[in-house]
């Protein structure tokens, strides 16, 4: 079971690492830097080194990272757009840099332009980031909820910006169960999973499925809310996440919680939960 959550990298970026061991995540998620600025200081050889040492004497096979939150790849903005494809740059380097496998990214707003020009955007960001940094870092699209002005909501959508990487080998999909509900597909019961994994199929396919984010919603099937939730609290429910994790496409990828913590829960109560849920 891959399972794991997003940890701090607060201290030195090694800590992350420890962070995953105590709460018992075999698999985790971090941001390389601090995620609420465009500018990041280089990783020097020795956080390099102590964050791939504990890696291996944990036996971590698989963690990802996540591109910090100002970046947004599908801006009509030249200026924005131009940083984010730096931030993007940096962010693949840095993952490959700390032997990372998966890169999520956000896709973004189109900012009222239209989502023929976000998506023509996004699939720009990402040639000219993957053209620039040769390593095994692959990057990870993540879905939307359905926002105003979002890129990314609908697999449809998705499945136009990968017809235009040029790169395939290096190009995947992160699906976040939140994201997803509220933008319309269901996870409630058996049967909408089956139906919802389908649709990913036909449109996407699901061998570019490499990492799903677990967190329930606290808005309703189609409400287009990004507001993620405690596993089991929410309108996905425990039922929803049980069959999720005994389904055979799912079972067996990275599992990522992006619960709150709250007086209600933290990454430990929903380890736990979904712990119990898998078995």
């Amino acid at each position: 079971m891959l399972l794991g959550a997003h940890v701090s990298i607060s201290g030195t970026i090694d800590k992350a690492v420890d962070r995953a061991r105590e709460l018992g995540c075999t698999t985790f998620q971090i941001f390389t830097r601090n995620p609420r600025g465009w500018k990041a200081k280089k990783l020097s050889n020795r956080e390099i080194e102590e964050f791939r040492k504990k890696m291996k004497e944990f036996n971590y096979s698989i963690a990802v990272s996540h591109m910090p939150y100002l970046p947004n790849i599908s801006s009509p903005i030249q200026g924005t757009f131009k940083k984010s494809v730096s931030s993007l740059i940096q962010e693949l380097e840095r993952s490959g840099e700390l032997g990372l496998k998966y890169l999520v990214v956000h896709i973004g707003s189109h900012l009222g332009k239209g989502l023929e020009a976000g998506i023509k955007k996004a699939a720009e960001a990402v040639n000219t980031a993957l053209s620039k940094v040769d390593n095994n870092v692959i990057v990870l699209l993540e879905n939307m909820a359905g926002q105003r002005n979002s890129v990314g909501s609908r697999f449809e959508d998705i499945r136009r910006i990968l017809n235009m990487i040029e790169y395939p080998d290096r190009i995947g999909v992160c699906v976040d169960t939140c994201h997803a509900f509220a933008a319309g597909y269901d996870f409630r019961t058996r049967e909408a999973i089956e139906n919802t994994l389908r649709d990913f199929d036909e449109i996407i396919g699901l061998k570019l499925l490499k990492v799903v984010h677990i967190n329930d919603s606290k808005g309703d099937l189609g409400s287009h809310l990004d507001r993620h939730e405690h596993i089991g609290m929410g309108k996905i429910g425990e039922n929803g996440f049980r069959e999720l994790f005994h389904n055979p496409h799912i079972r067996d990828l990275p599992l990522i919680l992006e619960t709150p913590v709250d007086s209600r829960g933290n990454f430990a109560t929903n380890l736990a939960k979904c712990k119990e849920l898998y078995l």
